[in-house]
């Protein structure tokens, strides 16, 4: 009997291994946002038939008509696999009985008081058990903690009754995209993929392989889902050690941004980082905490990560710091400052506003009493901030500039014309170091970080 069962097992995942290397699988991608979207429309390129689903109508109505909403992709791209009918999307997920391949992309935020969220991934997985049937590869690239897979997505597939490993598939594989590099995209970039069982691994790794350059396994989802984590908070721990020093050195009279510079002509045992007013995106700001929620129940704290989270997370407010501090050497007072910020996006050349640092010192602002802040940024029309909907001022004109009696730059997008701004602006508060190449007297540019 157990050599019966172990063959149809085999059969089972040979088939569906057969039909992925043939590109004779219809795939599903739960989570249409900066992840899900851009894995859909590499399918769909490719000729494998493709179907979005999302619990947002208007992105739902958007792609049927063959428009696109992420900077990222390229727009004629989605609405040629839309017309030809290789992608298509849905609020029915009851068509996930037709899919081969199933992604779920959706997102993972945290509580008010910090703790993972993972009630997105509990729905979908929730969703899929409802139509799972014999054959189907379900894979999780939301970011999360180790143990997502196994201790809670599982668990909901196997009440249906079907076997893992034998009826089914499921792997984690954690996304890598970035939004705005025009580098690195969903194809060239090499992404890791751990299965609950040797076949799920194989599997999910023939899947990427569609669409993926390269495509790394590892031994099961746990590793997988660390490997993300350490991604994301190795950069956190970097920045915010650079995020401390630029305030120290500010204190002492050294430029950080010299430093780093001068740190980094080592050819090895050095990777440059640098400062800012904070972190931004979904990854990097979340991902602390979710390693140091999923630590406590094994007794563990992870004292160094959450600082340095917390070092990040306290630069929006030294930011508003120097803005007040700026505002003092003026005969105004803070409720009659005119404050103009440059760039509300996360980071420059995007249009993703998700745990955006600008929206913190914007937030801070108003808290503080001024009344007259507003921002300029091209790619952000609109914005709402704690419940005040605030529009973009249109023209970034000299005579604007001159308006304000303090512009900061937040975001340095490379659209914006620094040696105007520094021309006409009266005080230049610059975060990111974007006035640097300019030539001539910046007496007016207050830098983070420079020590003056």
């Amino acid at each position: 009997m157990a050599i019966k069962k172990q063959s149809v097992a085999k059969l089972t995942a040979d088939a569906l291994m057969s039909s992925i290397q043939d590109h004779a699988i219809t795939v599903g991608v739960i989570g249409l946002g900066y992840v899900g979207l851009p894995i859909a429309v590499e399918y769909a390129h490719l000729g494998v038939h493709t179907i979005g689903f999302d619990i947002d109508e208007h992105k739902i109505r958007t792609l049927q008509k063959g428009g696109n909403y992420i900077m990222d992709i390229d727009s004629s791209l989605v609405a040629s696999v839309v017309k030809g009918k290789t992608l298509e999307a849905t609020t029915s997920f009851e068509r996930l009985s037709e899919c081969d391949v199933i992604y779920i992309c959706v997102p993972t935020p945290f509580t008010p008081n910090k703790d993972p969220d993972i009630s997105y991934i509990i729905h979908s997985a929730e969703s899929v058990a409802k139509t799972l049937r014999k054959g189907q590869l379900v894979i999780l690239k939301s970011t999360t903690f180790p143990g997502t897979t196994t201790k809670y997505v599982q668990p909901i597939l196997e009440k249906v009754g079907l076997k893992i490993g034998k009826d089914y598939f499921l792997a984690f594989s954690p996304e890598r995209i970035d939004p705005g590099n025009q580098t690195w995209h969903t194809g060239n970039t090499p992404i890791v993929a751990g299965g609950v069982t040797e076949s799920c691994t194989s599997l999910a790794c023939a899947a990427h392989a569609i669409i993926v350059s390269k495509v790394i396994p590892v031994s099961s989802p746990a590793v997988a889902e660390m490997e993300k984590l350490l991604e994301n908070i190795f950069r956190s721990v970097n920045i915010a050690l650079v995020n401390e020093l630029a305030q120290l050195c500010d204190r002492i009279g050294v430029n950080i941004w010299e430093v780093v510079e001068a740190a980094a002509t080592k050819p090895f045992g050095f990777m440059p980082f640098f400062p800012g007013p904070g972190i931004g995106g979904h990854c990097i700001l979340i991902d602390p905490y979710y390693l140091s929620w999923m630590a406590r129940e094994y007794d563990f704290e992870t004292n160094f990560i959450t600082l340095a989270a917390e070092v990040n997370e306290s630069m929006p407010f030294y930011v508003r710091s120097m803005i007040e501090r700026e505002v003092a050497k003026q005969p105004i007072t803070l409720a009659k400052a005119k404050v103009l910020m440059l760039g509300m996006a996360f980071k420059k050349d995007v249009d993703d506003l998700r745990h955006s640092p600008a929206l913190k010192v914007m937030e801070l602002l108003m808290q503080d009493g001024f009344k007259n802040v507003h921002y300029h940024d091209p790619f952000i029309p609109s914005v709402d901030v704690h419940g005040t909907m605030m529009k973009s001022q249109k023209n970034l004109t000299p005579a604007t500039l001159k308006k304000y009696d303090i512009v900061v730059i937040t975001t340095d997008h490379t659209c914006f014309d620094y040696s105007m701004i520094v021309k006409n602006a009266k005080v230049v508060i610059d975060t990111r170091n974007a006035t640097k190449k300019i030539r001539g007297s910046k007496k007016n540019v207050v830098l983070l970080g420079s020590g003056s």
